[in-house]
């Protein structure tokens, strides 16, 4: 919703306070920018990529956390490693305005899309045709958001970076890895590169952050446990926009769309930047693959497309390699092997191709505080509750992207095990995927989600629905895609694609639809490092 129609709202009544200055969003500027001005801002955005080599010994397709940590360890056993990741990659500057604002998105934040519904069920946009770092891909009842830039979903997620508990662990993966395997050694390799920590009680105690404070305050009013958890965020960065030493960034609840000083500790500044420095590993941003498939002699083949920054084809290639790793997240993955398949371009994959994808029982809540004054809220998440009495779910504090704190608006974001289960399907004439998600998602999500939001407003006193700024509970989009190459199904347990050596799953599409009711990002680069730990060992 643009500033315009709030104001129009204000001055109808329906919204009775004052909208604050744009500039409080984050974001210098009054209305979203052309593609023009985006290259006179990030001037880096439109140099030629990376030229990679028409053979590599391994291809790794995507940038994000099981692609990154693949790449990285590959690169430091001595293996040429080239990384094509379609989106584009993105500067970090401590004064700069690079990314865009939640409130006033422009074609920064959206990938070849002219606007984006965001989790208050207010429409940003129109946008310029841009190549930006969020895509919303749309599904008949179901829109999943997905990244586009080199680092992949480290630069569009909210910093969450937590294992699951082990019984909700067992409950999700029912035996397929092993809690103590990943808890001894994987989980704490992949935290000792991402780095993640609780936030420190100063800056939990500063004004942008009150929202948290709150939040955590009405969940013991209703009898619930906050516990701390842990965020991919450099506090000192944070610390320096407190003291108005760096832009805000992270303080005024920028994160959907990137940070542009580099708040968030995402894959540009450990995984991507350690494997270059080997020197084996190249990363392609801009490089779009269209399709992969085998090649006489047991090479495999990627058709890939060099796009510029507006989505215009500047040149098409085929790029061979000894290896393929497929790391272009849930969707990607499993759009790439089904294309294959029906094709015959991997004929001897199997029939669970596709299945048993799922949405980390993902539903975003938002209730109304009545106007609230202050300053704006921050992005990193500071606390959740775990509830077992039913559906076994958590619940973290989020803020709400795009909306100022004058507003008045609370955020959570609800993830169950939900054992609720898609299938995805090719459509060869349309060159489409399609998926089964039912018309409604989950009422099972909804309602144990609900129980919660009811009980926590009614603790602290808010109002659970307020339209038209909130949804209640909402459960038609999900941030947390999994599944469609499911291991021990297409993959055996260290995800080698059956039926085809050399060929390699390493991302959310292994996962079995839920990551035990937690975010998946930990989970997704431990058991990346792990399965890479083996194929590198095993030299196959």
């Amino acid at each position: 919703m643009k500033r315009r129609q709030l104001l129009q709202l204000a001055a109808a009544g329906i919204v009775g306070l004052a909208v604050p200055p744009l500039a409080s969003a984050g974001r210098a500027g009054a209305i979203p920018i052309g593609v023009g001005s985006i290259r006179g801002l990030v001037p880096e955005l439109f140099a030629d990529p990376p030229r990679p080599p028409d053979h590599s010994p391994v291809i790794v397709i995507g940038s994000g956390f099981g692609a990154s940590a693949a790449a990285l360890r590959l690169a430091q056993s001595g293996t040429k490693v080239t990384v094509l990741e379609r989106g584009l990659r993105w500067p970090r500057d401590p004064w700069r305005d690079i990314f865009t604002s939640d409130m006033t998105a422009d074609g920064r934040g959206l990938w070849r899309q002219s606007s984006f519904t965001n989790i208050t069920g207010l429409p940003v946009g129109p946008v310029d045709h841009f190549g930006g770092v969020l895509d919303t891909t749309r599904f008949e009842n179901l829109s999943v958001w997905r990244a586009a830039a080199v680092g992949g979903g480290s630069v569009v997620y909210t910093g969450v970076t937590i294992a699951p508990d082990r019984r909700f662990f067992d409950m999700s993966f029912g035996g397929r890895l092993s809690y103590d395997e990943m808890a001894g050694t994987w989980y704490p390799k992949a935290r000792s590169m991402l780095l993640p920590s609780p936030i420190p009680a100063d800056i939990l105690g500063s004004p942008n952050f009150a929202h948290s404070r709150t939040w955590d305050d009405h969940a013991r009013r209703a009898g619930f446990t906050p516990e701390a958890v842990d965020g991919n965020w450099n506090w000192n960065v944070v610390r320096d926009e407190i003291a108005g030493r760096s832009r805000p960034s992270a303080t005024v609840g920028a994160s959907t769309f990137g940070n542009s000083n580099g708040a968030k500790h995402d894959l540009t500044q450990n995984y991507i930047p350690q494997a270059e420095a080997t020197g084996n590993a190249l990363v392609a941003h801009s490089h779009e693959v269209a399709s992969i498939g085998t090649e006489s002699g047991g090479r495999y083949r990627v058709e890939v497309r060099r796009v510029d920054p507006e989505g215009n084809v500047l040149e098409t290639r085929t790029l061979t390699c000894d290896k393929l790793v497929l790391g272009a997240g849930s969707i990607g993955t499993t759009e790439l092997l089904l294309r294959a398949q029906a094709t015959g371009a991997l004929g001897n994959l199997n029939e669970f191709v596709g299945r048993g994808w799922g949405t980390n029982g993902d539903a975003s809540m938002t209730r109304s505080l009545g106007p609230a004054a202050g300053v704006p809220q921050a992005a990193p998440c500071a606390s959740r509750i775990v509830d077992d009495s039913g559906l076994p779910l958590t619940v973290e504090n989020w803020y709400v992207p795009g909306v100022p704190w004058d507003l008045g608006f609370i955020g959570s974001l609800g993830m169950t095990i939900d054992p609720l289960r898609a299938n995805f399907s090719y459509n060869a004439a349309t060159d489409s995927m399609s998926l089964s998600w039912p018309k409604g998602g989950s009422r099972d999500t909804v309602e144990a989600l609900r129980a919660v939001q009811n009980r926590m407003a009614d603790a602290g006193g808010t109002v659970v629905s307020a339209e038209p700024f909130t949804r209640d509970v909402d459960d038609t989009f999900t941030a947390h895609p999994l599944g469609g190459a499911v291991i021990g199904d297409v993959t055996d347990s260290y995800g080698r694609v059956k039926g085809h050596d050399g060929v390699y799953v390493v991302d959310g599409a292994l996962i079995p639809g839920s990551t035990g009711a937690a975010n998946p990002s930990l989970t997704i680069t431990a058991l990346s490092e792990r399965n890479i730990a083996r194929i590198i060992a095993d030299g196959r």
